[in-house]
């Protein structure tokens, strides 16, 4: 860029360097997005998307709400099943007592339901934080997990407790093929994705990292606690509603309250802190290794002892897994708490300057 000193032009590179890696990053989102709308359905198989893609797409989304309330506005919740269950459940039961209901409606409207229980169970972050935050989002998980078993209304009076849905479409076409669910998905992530990426940057999205970062300071320059803690409480459970109905209605099909147990609100957890906190680019980053490292495990862990003469079992496996999260978890919380996307935008730094570095 060129600036006129002491009557003479001279040539600032470093907002060339500000601006072309905005463009740069702009360029690869929409090849990213070229390739997940085109490349994925030519190249993916039937397994791919049912065991990987679609469970990617759904719990980036509710990694991504509860990345909203904890990355950003720094409210520890340990509900987040709790409001992936109320969204499914409240879905269920608009889709199958409303006739005619469109899916689509009724997802958002479950989203609306989790929003509710979200702000109510919000209401204590007014008055404590921290550990204290954390157990009494817990309570949220407690106390709806046995509803949901209890109460025969949220599953339609099921004996079994288990709900199912069936003929799902949209404007007369019919959701039941893995390519067109993973479209489907595709298209609420893409939606919410840009509506946080521009809300994190809104004047209320300044709120909310002012309470993460100083409460006490954020109070006394004109910021509302009241109004951002609540209103992140309510983005973050409408997002987090809509990834359960999605998980329920597409991804599951049939489920039980199991499906959103405390293990769901742990792993959602883990995602944004692997991932890295208070970063949208973390929720995919968290998401994709959580649903991708359980797939490794258990193809390359059974391979590994054969080459040893060894007979490596599933519970092994699956003790394996507990072991590296946690190894990782507390790896990420000492040498980079900003997760995997800090990670990610230091290489892309470094391979700008490559091989010339100055």
């Amino acid at each position: 860029m060129l600036y006129r000193e002491n009557g003479q032009f001279k040539t600032d590179y470093r907002a060339d360097q500000q601006v072309f890696p905005i463009k740069q990053d702009r360029i690869a989102i929409g090849l990213l997005m070229a390739f997940a709308v085109i490349g994925v359905p030519l190249l993916a198989d039937e397994y791919l998307f049912r065991a990987i893609l679609i469970p990617f797409l759904i719990l980036s989304l509710a990694a991504l709400g509860l990345n909203i309330l904890v990355g950003y506005c720094g409210q520890i919740s340990l509900g987040t099943g709790a409001f992936m269950a109320v969204g499914a459940y409240a879905a269920y039961n608009f889709f199958v007592r409303v006739e005619g209901m469109p899916v689509i409606v009724a997802i958002l409207l479950g989203g609306v339901c989790a929003t509710a229980v979200g702000i109510l169970f919000g209401i204590p972050s007014l008055r404590i934080k921290g550990l204290y935050l954390a157990v009494a989002t817990l309570a949220a998980q407690f106390f709806w997990d046995w509803a949901f078993l209890r109460v025969k209304w949220f599953s339609n009076n099921s004996t079994s407790g288990t709900v199912s849905v069936a003929d799902l479409s949209l404007f007369g076409v019919r959701i039941d093929s893995p390519v067109g669910k993973y479209f489907f998905c595709l298209a609420f992530l893409v939606i919410f994705a840009v509506l946080a990426k521009n809300l994190v940057r809104s004047h209320i999205g300044r709120e909310w990292m002012a309470i993460r970062d100083m409460d006490v300071a954020a109070a006394v320059i004109g910021i509302r606690p009241v109004y951002a803690k609540l209103t992140a409480f309510a983005v973050s459970s409408f997002i987090v509603g809509v990834a359960g109905g999605l998980w329920g209605f597409v991804h599951l099909g049939s489920w039980e309250p199991a499906a959103f147990s405390i293990d769901r609100s742990f792993q959602l957890l883990f995602m944004i802190i692997i991932g890295g906190l208070g970063s949208i680019m973390g929720s995919f980053f968290g998401a994709a290794f959580i649903v991708i490292l359980p797939v490794v495990l258990n193809q390359a862990l059974p391979a590994f002892g054969e080459l040893f003469g060894v007979t490596i079992g599933t519970a092994l496996i699956a003790h394996t897994e507990l072991m590296i999260f946690g190894g990782l978890i507390v790896f990420f919380l000492i040498v980079e708490p900003h997760g995997l996307a800090r990670l990610w935008s230091t290489a892309k730094e470094k391979l700008r300057l490559w091989p010339f570095p100055h």
